[in-house]
């Protein structure tokens, strides 16, 4: 049950406000492959949706490797091929926000809730993103946290903590963390987020994102037009 209404969300990009066509997730797959393995894209979703890319080029690899040294010495060279291959395509790459996103965000605007992305993605990365989507930081949403901009990446809340003190939220229960992988609902959870919502719309499945216990999963955005109460808004309360 929803306690307080929501004066903050923070979404997760790809997978869940920008549609990229898995592409990272396949470069990641591609790049731990390099090295001789023969890891599918369901496994690379599943180990590393969510999280820091160097974080989950160890953690895709950890069970083969015997020796730390060695992990961490091959794990640089994935991460390498991983950051070279993922330039390339982004270059060619066609992106588009998913249905409803800058609706929803301009719904919640009007209602005086802050919009923030965030992402395990490095800030080059995420801003290449953005651009492509012709999104502005300060128009289309408030404010852009990725990966690089703090210590500790998810499930640690570092990124939410962030983002509450640049904007002001004092409360942790009146901000929502909206994303489409466990370690985005472990993220909010650390964060102490009064509402931790799954979308189907990425990385991992409904009964994936279910192990990890949110208040709430979607399979659209919109949805939460409908499900979430907002501040100053008249919406339903879940």
């Amino acid at each position: 049950m929803q306690k307080e209404k929501i004066s903050l969300v923070v979404f997760d990009m790809a997978g869940t406000t920008v549609n990229e066509d898995n592409v990272v997730y396949k470069t990641l797959r591609d790049a731990v492959n390099s090295l001789g393995h023969d890891f599918s894209l369901d496994t690379v979703l599943l180990v590393g949706g969510g999280k820091e890319k160097f974080q989950a080029v160890k953690d895709i690899l950890s069970p083969v490797y015997d020796d730390p040294g060695q992990l961490e010495a091959d794990a640089k060279v994935a991460f390498q091929y991983f950051l070279d291959h993922l330039k390339v395509a982004y270059e060619k790459l066609n992106v588009v926000a998913y249905a409803g996103a800058q609706e929803l965000f301009g719904y919640l605007q009007k209602r005086g809730v802050k919009v923030v992305l965030n992402t395990g993605y490095n800030r080059a990365t995420a801003t290449s993103l953005v651009q492509k989507l012709n999104w502005e930081e300060g128009r289309d949403f408030d404010l852009l946290v990725t990966a690089s901009d703090v210590s500790n990446s998810r499930p640690a809340p570092d990124m939410i903590v962030l983002a509450m003190e640049r904007l002001g939220i004092d409360e942790a229960e009146k901000v929502a963390k909206v994303g489409d992988s466990i370690i985005d609902i472990e993220e909010g959870k650390a964060a102490g987020c009064g509402l931790n919502i799954g979308i189907t719309t990425g990385a991992q499945t409904k009964d994936q994102l279910a192990t990890a216990n949110p208040d709430l999963i979607i399979d659209s955005l919109l949805e939460m037009k409908d499900q979430v109460k907002f501040k100053d808004s008249e919406l339903q309360q879940i």
